[in-house]
């Protein structure tokens, strides 16, 4: 299953992420376990537990929905993380930049950037 299509069950829109640990977030009300990946068409369960799962495969959902998205953020749980040179050039090539970080930076800075309506999508790696 690819997160970020359509068909699959997600939160239908753009949010903050209100908190998160324990394995998990919260956002909307609600309460996720597990990672997220937030597109500007919604946020959608990631099955992503570790930075060295990150392809672009399971970004497949940012790829759907590069013409709306202009910043790609990326938290990495608790680790550091440098994207592939591969990757880092297919986000290239739909003019998407992309900044790598752990989650709790990466929420910061969406949060930021969704409240000032900026083209941004997450993936963030839940942290314990």
């Amino acid at each position: 299953m690819t997160a970020g299509r359509p068909e699959e069950p997600h939160f239908p829109g753009l949010a903050p992420i209100d908190a998160y640990g324990n394995g998990g977030f919260r956002f909307a009300g609600m309460s996720h376990r597990g990672s997220l990946l937030c597109l500007p068409g919604g946020i959608w369960a990631w099955p992503v537990t570790r930075p060295d799962e990150i392809s672009a495969e399971t970004l497949s959902g940012v790829f759907a929905q590069a013409a709306d998205i202009d910043t790609l953020l990326i938290g990495t749980g608790t680790e550091i993380w440098l994207a592939p040179a591969e990757l880092r050039a297919r986000l290239r090539a739909h003019a998407i930049v992309l900044d790598v970080m752990q989650t709790g930076p990466a929420l910061r800075v969406y949060n930021i950037m969704v409240g000032e309506g900026r083209r941004v999508a997450a993936a963030l790696i839940a942290v314990p």
